[in-house]
């Protein structure tokens, strides 16, 4: 199991020199990921930054530990830029960028307040049809694609990923909604949520034993639980974390929202991963 610090990227932590900081200063406490969120922001109070330049940032400070978006809502995003932006940050990061990908919702009003519809089944079809064409641009190769929500016309996208066959791709949904991982067992990884924000160890066992009836590869299968330890004692991190390392999970990261001081983030990061 490999251990993550992820945080928002509104409020505290909308300052990308601070989030640089941070990211160094958990790739120096012994983390192997720095993960954000992506959220664009609506009528917030808060301040939000763009992910993608505060992940820039966290790509210059670090070396070594795995950086990305948890989860990008790909269905408000346009294939292209996106495509840009990965690649460009996937050679920035010498080849550390994970994409987590999801459909997002409008619990922010972050689709209606910008006169976009907020529909979960159109976001589903966008989602899949936007990772075709996403991982279409990331071949190199000369392609048109003609979906009912994407048209692109001999689309050519160089440089290539340095990660190679692709950049990774990890699919969010809500378990046991069943079709969002089904079409995660395509792809790299998940990022589960239970549908009331709880996720035990015998449910990431059903939820893989579910992906593994559709997966067609048997490359690595990346499997993240989100959660929290106290950090305060390392066989109580250790209780915590152990039973889902034997359930499957392969990494475990370790999460903040807009209740965390910044002071709370950083004396976490500094105490260091939980030790199995």
């Amino acid at each position: 199991m490999r251990f993550a610090i992820n945080t928002p990227n509104f409020g505290d932590f909308a300052n990308p020199h601070l989030v640089a900081e941070l990211a160094h200063e958990a790739e120096d406490s012994g983390w192997d990921g720095y993960f954000l969120w992506d959220h664009i922001g609506a009528d917030w109070p808060d301040a939000v930054a763009d992910p993608w330049i505060e992940l820039a940032a966290m790509a210059l400070s670090t070396s070594r530990i795995l950086i990305g978006p948890i989860v990008t809502p790909m269905p408000r995003r346009r294939p292209q830029k996106l495509a840009r932006e990965t690649v460009t940050l996937d050679h920035l990061s010498n080849g550390r960028l994970v994409l987590g990908v999801g459909i997002g919702s409008d619990s922010g009003r972050e689709y209606s307040c910008y006169s976009e519809l907020p529909d979960d089944k159109l976001h589903g079809e966008m989602l899949d049809e936007g990772l075709e064409v996403l991982t279409r641009m990331w071949s190199g190769e000369k392609f048109s694609y003609e979906g009912q929500h994407y048209s692109i016309t001999n689309a050519h996208f160089l440089p290539r990923p340095r990660q190679q066959p692709r950049i990774p791709i990890w699919v969010a949904g809500v378990w046991p909604n069943k079709k969002p991982f089904r079409r995660a067992a395509q792809w790299d990884g998940v990022c589960p949520m239970g549908r009331d924000g709880v996720m035990t160890p015998d449910d990431f066992r059903d939820m893989l034993a579910y992906i593994e009836e559709y997966r067609t590869s048997d490359a690595p299968f990346d499997v993240v639980r989100g959660a929290r330890t106290p950090g305060k004692d390392a066989g109580e991190d250790a209780a915590i974390v152990a039973p889902y390392a034997e359930a499957g999970v392969t990494w475990w990261s370790e999460g903040f929202d807009w209740n965390d001081t910044l002071e709370a983030v950083r004396a976490r990061i500094h105490t260091g991963p939980p030790q199995l």
